[in-house]
Formats: C-alpha cells, structure tokens, sequence
C-alpha cells in the first residue's frame, strides 16, 4: 500500500521532478547562470568542431572559398577550438558523426539553452513547432494532440516514457541510496556496514548512467513530436476552422494570431484571424 502511494505522489509530482533536472526548479541563481554559460560555450564548440571538419574537407578537395579559408583561419586561431579540433582529426568517421548528433541535442535559438543537458534535449523538442512555424506546441499542445492522427499521437506516447522510464530510476535509486546511508548512520553491527555501504555505493554510480540513458532516450522523443507537428498542424487548423495558407509566411503569421489568442485575453487585434478562417458549408 505504501509503494502504490509513494508512486501516486511521484506521479502527480512529475513536472516537478523533470524540471529539477532541466535546471528550473530549486537551483540557485548563480548555479543557474552557470549552466547556461557552460551549456552555451559546449555548443558553441560542437558548431565550431563540425564546422572546421567540414571546412578541412573542402579544402582536402579543393572546393573551399575564399570567404571560407578566412573561417578555417579564424576557427584555427582559436586555441580552444584547434585543440577540440585536433583530437577530432584522430577520431573515426562514425565518432565524428556523433558531434552532429550531440548538437542536434540543443535548441535552436542560444536564448532557449537550459543549465543542463537533459533540460537542453527536451528544450529543443518544445521549440521545434515555434522555430518553423510559430506553432507554440505549449499553448497549443492538447489541441494539436487531440487533432494529430492517433498513430502519430502514440508515437509521443511510448517516446516520453522511455524518457519517463530512466528519470524514474534516476530518482528511485538516488531515493535508495539515500536511505542506505540514513542506515549506515544508525548502524553499529560491522558485518552489516559493508554490504549496505556497498550497496549505496553501487546504486549512486548508477545515476549517471540513467542520466545519460534519459538524455540520449529524448531523441526518439524530439523525432516524434517532430512528426506530430508536421503531420498534425493541417487537422489541427481544420479541427479550430481555418485553412492552411498558400505560403509558409502567411502560415508562420496564423499560428502567431492562434497562440496569442489561446495565451492572452481577448484583443480586437485577434480579428486579424478571419482572413484565414475556413468557408463554411453552403
């Protein structure tokens, strides 16, 4: 009885938990400023990586600009980056392509990075919608889900639980090792100090490990709410009575007017919408 309400509680406090590790919640100011910092100077260098690998291959071939051997060069003069670049020089072609994947791992917009990596991985999936099509899936999320095909809407399903699956044993062995400890604490028996100590010991090395699993278990979640934005904004339009404009800009325009219109109060402004409303039935 006790396990299912510790589990009740765990789940209705989810948010909370996930938001701890992006670095949101309970981190002091300093440390906050921090992270960011670091976690834009590691993806500043994952660009800075790829794209002296792409340049170096270019002049390997022959192809590089002028305006192109000038970035090499800068890149080059850059001694954090001629280091980072050296030890990539030295690595495999499928090692090197993992860089890409890495920084595939951070939002777009430098403005959006988050003090940790796994609140960089989830944050880029959430601003996927608002980077191409001003479709802020956050405001807008449980209309695009219930609009979005149920294949599609599955997809989102089983990704996020895997992420879910890791962060849980993140924190019910960082819980156990914990409580392992307030054991050994209260414990005088020599012969039981050893197994509990080893115990806690094993189980904190493990969250590392379901850190890392949580933040490489994003990408199959990013690819899926890819999919529910692409697949999912034309339902979406229809199911709210508009049509989908001809052009990309017109379409970025409309799903400004949608989200402001489901975030803010009621502005005469939000009339601007009708010239995207749908004809209605004859």
């Amino acid at each position: 009885m006790g396990s299912i309400l510790v589990g009740l509680i765990l789940h209705a406090l989810q948010n909370t938990l996930y938001r701890v590790l992006e670095g949101y919640a309970l981190w002091p100011r300093r440390l906050y400023q921090y992270g960011c910092a670091r976690q834009k100077q590691l993806k500043c260098d994952l660009g800075d990586r790829i794209a002296v690998m792409r340049l170096e291959r270019r002049e390997q071939e022959g192809s590089l600009r002028p305006e192109e051997a000038a970035q090499l060069a800068q890149r080059r003069g850059n001694s954090r980056t001629s280091r980072l670049a050296g030890r990539d020089r030295i690595r495999t072609a499928a090692q090197r392509a993992m860089l890409q994947e890495q920084l595939a791992r951070y939002p777009v917009n430098d403005d959006q990075v988050a003090p940790t990596r796994l609140g960089n991985a989830i944050r880029r999936l959430e601003e996927y919608g608002y980077d191409r099509y001003r479709l802020d899936t956050q405001v807008v999320w449980h209309e695009l889900t219930g609009a979005a095909p149920d294949s599609i809407r599955r997809q989102v399903e089983l990704a996020r639980t895997r992420v879910d699956f890791f962060v849980a044993l993140l924190y019910g062995h960082g819980a156990v090792a914990l409580s392992g400890v307030v054991v050994l604490s209260t414990t005088s028996t020599r012969t039981a100090i050893v197994p509990q100590a080893l115990a806690a010991i094993c189980l904190a090395g493990l969250i590392p490990l379901w850190y890392r699993a949580a933040v490489s278990a994003t990408d199959e979640w990013a690819a899926a709410v890819r999919a529910l934005v692409n697949l999912g904004r034309k339902p979406l339009a229809e199911s709210l009575g508009f049509a989908l404009p001809a052009t990309l800009e017109e379409e970025r325009s409309m799903w400004t007017l949608v989200c402001r219109l489901s975030r803010l109060p009621y502005h005469e402004r939000a009339a601007a919408l009708d010239r995207y409303r749908a004809q209605p039935p004859a």
